[in-house]
């Protein structure tokens, strides 16, 4: 089995450095046709610079067809005007990989308000734009692969990260709901959970360490979630040549009749409630509500 993207159409958002860079030349390499693009601006988010014509330079000498764009992904009228260069050059747009991303770290106590509407703005907002931008299309032609980059940080939390973190987690549950909406037009969505020793790590990993991480293991993950046979709403989580999967799991829960439904009663049987043996995987949040009517209806007919 051979992964080819020959004939696709992909935007790479982020794409001037790091994963993305890495992202664009992976898929150009395979046969897409890539948008690169890069606003060129530092880790923080601020300043501009040609970093995403540097990388279509590299896709063209090596062949491949590629187009520099520098939006704000965080502006959606730039984000349209992106995906409208995109359709006039090739006819459409098969592949968004949602890459782009800034840090403005600090506790949560001296975080300015500014700075974590900043971070939500550029990965959340950029990420809905940029899949808004593409969603008709994609519904039109029956066919598209859309890949959020979320983080171990808003699955699990990192010290210093509570906008990153939270703009993270966030892509995941947009994730969820287009999955449901766009199955029936052979849409796909993934999330993609990197770990690599790019500029967004400087200072927090060794250089030794940095070798390992490199962008292209991640990369490899990446491209199994953009050609046809992809998988759908799979986090998968990539680094230094290790792949994973994580899951949300609920456990099974208890029911409390209406007699001993006190905070009292929940605290009480918080052992129970935290056991793992019977969780399960949802597909949908109306799952929950049916177990719990389940829970409540089953307890019901007992009485009577």
């Amino acid at each position: 089995m051979s992964i080819r993207y020959d004939g696709r159409v992909a935007i790479v958002t982020g794409a001037g450095n790091g994963l993305g860079r890495s992202h664009a030349l992976g898929l150009s390499s395979r046969g897409a046709k890539v948008l690169v693009n890069d606003l060129g601006g530092a880790v923080d988010g601020t300043g501009v610079s040609d970093a995403a014509r540097m990388v279509v330079e590299e896709i063209t000498a090596a062949g491949g067809q590629a187009i520099a764009n520098g939006a704000d992904v965080s502006k959606i009228d730039e984000v349209k005007e992106m995906v409208a260069q995109a359709t006039a050059e090739w006819g459409g747009v098969d592949i968004l990989v949602n890459n782009a991303g800034i840090l403005r770290d600090k506790t949560f106590a001296k975080m300015t308000m500014d700075d974590f509407r900043r971070v939500v703005d550029v990965h959340l907002m950029g990420s809905v734009y940029c899949t808004k931008a593409v969603w008709h299309g994609m519904r039109e032609k029956g066919y598209g692969r859309i890949v959020m980059t979320t983080s171990s940080s808003g699955l699990y939390g990192n010290f210093g990260q509570a906008n990153y973190g939270a703009a993270k987690m966030a892509v995941v549950g947009l994730m969820n709901t287009l999955v449901m909406e766009g199955e029936k037009y052979n849409i796909k969505v993934n999330c993609l959970a990197p770990a690599a020793g790019t500029r967004m790590l400087e200072g927090l990993m060794s250089e030794e360490n940095s070798k390992l991480m490199t962008p292209e293991a991640v990369t490899a993950g990446l491209l199994t979630l953009c050609d046809d046979e992809a998988p759908n709403r799979t986090i998968l989580c990539a680094g230094g040549g290790g792949f994973a999967r994580t899951h949300i799991y609920e456990t099974n829960g208890v029911y409390l009749p209406s007699n001993a439904q006190t905070p009292e009663n929940v605290r009480a049987r918080m052992n129970v409630i935290n056991d793992s043996r019977d969780e399960k995987l949802f597909v949908g949040g109306y799952q929950q509500a049916e177990k719990f009517l389940e829970m409540a209806k089953g307890n019901d007919t007992k009485k009577n």
